[in-house]
């Protein structure tokens, strides 16, 4: 049985490990090596995550079965001033894929953005993803393509997506 709790300063570490055992083979066919490391350092060091958390309104939810933790989702209330819950990240280990966690997780953000009155679940996700199709069975559309231009010439080549609620 697969279980959803909120995640606590001391989940950092799990955060950060399924992170970079997921990174590299949801991204490794599309992003370099050197981009796909500068990507989680920036993205996951303990200090930034703190940052999303305390500063940034983010919150995380981690999927267990049983004791172990599967993956992982953050989001965001109020996104950009409106009332859209925005779902930052959502990752499972390559093991946990298809074990219905995924739909969890989703599904818990889903509940935390009605209770928060949010109208829309938007996200971004790589054109060159094999989760856009995973995003479409759920029922979020493509509603913009979105190049974010990163540091040292990377690019975030995504798609915008959104969910009405």
């Amino acid at each position: 049985m697969i279980t959803i709790r909120e995640a606590q300063a001391q989940d950092f570490k799990a955060i950060q490990e399924i992170a970079y055992k997921t990174w590299p083979d949801v991204y490794g066919e599309i992003l370099s090596a050197a981009q796909l490391d500068y990507m989680l350092k920036a993205f996951y060091a303990e200090e930034v995550l703190k940052d999303n958390v305390v500063h940034k309104g983010h919150h995380f939810i981690l999927a267990f079965e049983d004791d172990f933790c599967l993956g992982f989702a953050s989001f965001q209330h109020d996104y950009l001033g409106e009332k859209v819950t925005r779902l930052h990240k959502i990752y499972l280990l390559p093991e946990a894929q298809g074990k219905g966690a995924g739909k969890q997780l989703v599904g818990a953000v889903i509940d935390y953005a009605k209770h928060n009155g949010s109208t829309v679940i938007s996200l971004n996700v790589n054109r060159f993803n094999k989760a856009l199709t995973f995003y479409q069975k759920l029922g979020f559309e493509v509603v913009a393509e979105e190049d974010i231009e990163l540091e040292h010439g990377y690019l975030m080549e995504d798609y915008k997506m959104e969910k009405q609620l």
